[in-house]
């Protein structure tokens, strides 16, 4: 079953790729996001290396359990063919209550049928105030394709 919008991207189909992207990360539900992934999709997370969705899901899984109250957005920032690079920022506090932005960058290719069968995204963290925090929650429909400053 293909995964709608198919490559090769254009502007439009590549922007709907990564607001669905953003909207399936920010329901923090690691079963529903593995599905956007080919069964064989590997990835590169900061210092993680994992194949398959269920290794995807696991991760997820994890990454939920540490980064609570997560709320992301991403930014398309160049696509072609099969490929496209999104550059994102999200929030989240620890168990400790620090809160935190996270600042990053991915590669994705698609195989066929719309599925993500590479990802590799780089990483940053900055130590932020409750009272910086600028993402809370999902994009609001107003403000979908709106580009955030990374700040």
């Amino acid at each position: 079953m293909a995964r709608p919008p198919l490559p090769p991207f254009d502007a439009d189909t590549a922007a709907q790729k990564v607001q669905a992207a953003e909207d399936a990360w920010n329901t923090r539900d690691p079963e529903k996001v593995a599905q956007a992934y080919s069964e064989d999709s590997v990835w590169r997370n900061r210092d993680e290396f994992v194949t398959g969705r269920a290794e995807i899901a696991d991760l997820l899984r994890r990454k939920w359990a540490r980064e609570l109250d997560y709320a992301l957005r991403k930014d398309l920032w160049a696509f072609e063919s099969n490929r496209i690079a999104v550059r994102f920022q999200y929030e989240s506090r620890d168990v400790e209550g620090q809160w935190w932005r996270s600042y990053g960058n991915e590669l994705w290719e698609f195989d066929d049928e719309g599925y993500m069968r590479r990802r590799e995204a780089s990483i940053n963290d900055v130590r932020i105030e409750e009272s910086e925090r600028r993402i809370h929650g999902p994009r609001p429909e107003s403000e979908r394709g709106a580009v955030q400053p990374l700040r």
